[in-house]
This record gives C-alpha cells, structure tokens and sequence, in this order.
C-alpha cells in the first residue's frame, strides 16, 4: 500500500537495513554520527536513473570531502544493482527495497503522473541527513538531470 507520508526536516530518520549491490547488509545506523544523503530511483539502468546516478557518481568526491555519505536505494534485484554499478562505475552502495518497506517509510513511493497518467510508484527523493540521525532536507519529486547540482547550492557547497 502506497504511503503518502512525508517526511519533514527535523523528524528523526526512519532507520532501515537493506542490501546492497553485494550482497552485504547495509543499516543506516552503520552512518550514526555522520551526514547520509539517501536518495530514491524508480530502476537501475533506465536513462533517467542511469542520469542521475552517474550525477552523483561525478560529484561523489565533494560529497565526501563535505563529510556525505550517498546511499541509493530502489526497488531493484541486488544483481540488477550489481549490473548498474558496474556498467556505470558507480562509486556508493546501491541497496535492494524489493518490498517497497523503506520507500513507504520515506514517503517515497506513489502516486505520480508518467506521460499525463497517473501511476503508483518510485517517486524520485532524496534525503539529507544529518549527524543527529535526523532529516535536514527532504526533497521529493526532483528532476534526474540538474539534480546533484541543485542539492550541492541548497548544501552550500558550490563555490
């Protein structure tokens, strides 16, 4: 069942283990003390998603050094995952949401409009964490391509 739930800034942020491209498990509270931004993609290997991914890819190294950790999450097979990684040399983990718990939890899956109809699925979000564990920037629907850009100047950290 969809969740329209969102999440705000200063709620704390639903915690979650999933796998990842790998096979391992990855919590959040694995980053307990640390800035996560955890975003969510319809499907591995789509243009749009391949966009996005590849986005974060390219900026990875200023995430980091801003002390970020990018985690992707979808509703993917762990060998879908395993392929996009390596098809597109994505340097984050990509964990596995086959059951769709963790984008309800998110408030990121829906309804959405695709090509003037409405259909239930991934909405493409993103979430800034912080340290604290809590959401600082919750961002829903954003747009693939521009969007690694628009986050790091909503971060500060252009320039």
């Amino acid at each position: 069942m969809p969740s329209s739930a969102r999440l705000e800034a200063g709620e704390t942020a639903p915690d979650f283990t999933l796998t990842d491209q790998d096979g391992a498990s990855v919590s959040l509270a694995d980053f307990a003390g640390k800035k996560v931004i955890v975003y969510f993609y319809p499907a591995a290997s789509t243009p749009g998603c391949t966009t996005e991914a590849c986005d974060f890819r390219d900026n990875i190294n200023s995430l980091k050094s801003a002390g970020y950790q990018v985690l992707g999450v979808s509703k993917d097979k762990t060998d879908a995952l395993k392929k996009f990684q390596t098809e597109q040399g994505l340097n984050f983990p990509l964990l596995s949401d086959p059951d769709l718990v963790v984008h309800n939890a998110y408030g990121a899956y829906g309804e959405k409009s695709m090509y003037g109809k409405t259909v239930t699925g991934t909405l493409r979000s993103t979430f800034v964490l912080g340290e604290d564990g809590r959401v600082e920037l919750p961002l829903y629907n954003v747009k693939a391509t521009g969007h690694v850009a628009s986050l790091r100047k909503k971060l500060g950290l252009d320039g």
